[in-house]
This record gives structure tokens, sequence and C-alpha cells, in this order.
């Protein structure tokens, strides 16, 4: 069966298209994405901007152009952090239903985290043993931890890599001052996490996950070859505190010249970094390996899982 997740996130609308069905690997046909940076068009009051919601109006009739020629059996439509919180979220989800006729599906910050965990169970598998998740978007960090394919615990808090550097970073590049700034409040939110985590068994096995990640673990980890897909990619801690300070020196459009490093992602990936370099150093870990699923993969595995097994082959 085809199958299709579009996810409107707080810097992208991206739509997967993919050919699956129960029990087997959901084989991507399509990807197509438009950037939106969404975290820089809330106003003062929370609300997107009438920029933003055209912005993402454009993105969406691009979208659904695609959908309409992949004659898709099932979309899975969502959205996460920027419209969730945003004042008049509700507003553009409406606007959305009515131009388009996709009901986005708005996920909390704990079923992206719960969400994404699945995802990367699947791809590491049972011998990973006990597994935590420290994903980090454009709006919010999930983390999450447990032995099997639902996590013990799950959370989300407001330390996206774009949030942070709309919040914090109004120089480019970003000053000494707001460097410091940024660590201290994240150094601020995660104490209550830290305490939550650790009345809970130790992880065995450290995975993060999102294109942030992953774009900071191509500038400052390294590779260890496999075949086609199986490439491990594996982030030390000092290797990204190595990373940071250099980061920090360039300007956005400069980034993208370094290995790993996307034009959609360079103007955040210093705040990436220093979010991730905190909560490195807040949870005693010294590596990451880094999943190539995350949240959509596991949007689809999940809708797979509750398909009647003899369903859905062509």
């Amino acid at each position: 069966m085809r199958l299709g997740v579009l996810d409107v996130g707080s810097n992208t609308v991206h739509l997967v298209i993919v050919d699956a069905h129960p029990g087997a690997k959901p084989v991507p046909m399509v990807s197509q994405k438009r950037v939106l940076r969404l975290m820089q068009y809330i106003d003062n009051s929370g609300a997107i901007s009438d920029h933003g919601v055209q912005r993402i109006m454009e993105a969406m009739a691009h979208a659904k152009q695609l959908i309409d020629d992949a004659n898709l059996d099932e979309l899975l439509p969502m959205a996460t952090s920027a419209i969730r919180e945003a004042k008049n979220g509700a507003k553009v989800l409406k606007r959305i239903r009515k131009e388009f006729g996709i009901d986005l599906q708005v996920m909390s910050g704990e079923d992206e985290a719960r969400t994404t965990f699945l995802a990367v169970r699947r791809w590491f598998g049972w011998a990973a043993g006990r597994i935590m998740l420290v994903d980090i978007g454009g709006g919010s960090l999930e983390l999450a931890v447990g032995d099997d394919e639902l996590p013990e615990l799950a959370m989300s808090l407001p330390l996206g890599a774009g949030r942070t550097t709309k919040q914090f970073f109004h120089h480019d590049p970003p000053l000494d001052d707001e460097l410091t700034q940024l660590r201290h409040h994240v150094r601020k939110l995660l104490p209550d996490a830290v305490r939550k985590f650790g009345d809970l068994a130790p992880a065995d096995h450290f995975v993060g996950s999102s294109k942030t990640v992953r774009s900071l673990t191509r500038l400052a980890g390294s590779v260890i070859d496999g075949v086609g897909p199986n490439d491990r990619m594996t982030l030390r801690k000092w290797q990204l505190d190595d990373w940071i300070p250099r980061l920090a020196q360039l300007r956005a459009e400069s980034r993208p010249a370094l290995p790993g490093v996307t034009t959609d992602r360079a103007f955040q990936i210093v705040g990436g970094g220093i979010v991730l370099s905190e909560v490195m150093s807040a949870f005693g870990i010294e590596q990451l390996d880094v999943s190539p699923w995350a949240m959509r993969e596991g949007v689809l595995l999940d809708y797979l899982d509750r398909l009647p097994t003899t369903t859905g082959r062509r």
C-alpha cells in the first residue's frame, strides 16, 4: 500500500511517500519539503504572523499537489510544536482544512517523543538494550527512555534549535554573551528532567535523532562504513564541544560550506549544538549513536502496527 506522512513542523513542511505493508520495512518513494523556519514568524503575542501563515499555505499548496498525484491509500498528516503552541494555531489548522481538505493532527510533545522512540527502537532492535533518546527539533527537545517499543518515560522541553536561536541570538554570528545566556537557560530547564530520568534504571544505549543531530554528527562526529543504510553515525561529546566555538564564529551564510551543514539548518545549528552539548553533560552522555529514523518513520510504523496483518499487500 502507498502511504504518505505530511509533517508540518517548526522548520519545514515535509511530505514522505512510501510503499509499505505490515511486517515490512517502509520503502521510500518520494521525499519533498519546503523550508519554513516558522519560529522566525512568531510575533510578540505568540501568534504566527500573516507572512508566516502565507508561507505555510504556499507550502501546503505544493504538498497538496504532490498528494493528489501520488494516489495514496492513506495520508497521515501531523503538526508539531510551532503550530501547537501558536496563539492562532487553531485558526491556521481550520484554514488548512477548509482550503486543502487536510486535517492536520496536532501531536503533543510527549507523543512526538513516544513516536520517535518507536522508530529508534525498530532501527536499533532489541540488542540495543535499554535506550535513551535525545531528539532536537526546531521548537522542542524530546527525551525518552525504555526497554520496550513504548518508552517508560517521555518528555518534551521548549529547547528546540530554532526556538533557542530566535530567543537568544540577536547577532550573526552570535556574541559570546548570547552563547553564555543560552547555556544558562538550558541548564535552568534540565534539572527536573535529569531528576525524573535519574529515578529510573540507567540506559545501555544513547541515541540521537533529528536533522540537527545528524548535521552535527556529519560535521563533528564519525561515520563507520557499513552496507547502504547501515552506516553507523556516532557523535562523541568532546568532538561536539570542539566544533561549537568554531561554528559560532561563522556567519550563518558561511556554515553550509562545512560538511553536513545544510542551508536550511545553518542559521540554527549553533543553538542546536549548545542544547545538545548541555543535554549530554547533564545526563552524563559521552557518545550518541544517531538514528536515521525519527518521528515520521514512527508515525508510519505505528499506523502499520494497527492494521490487520493480512491487510495492505499489493
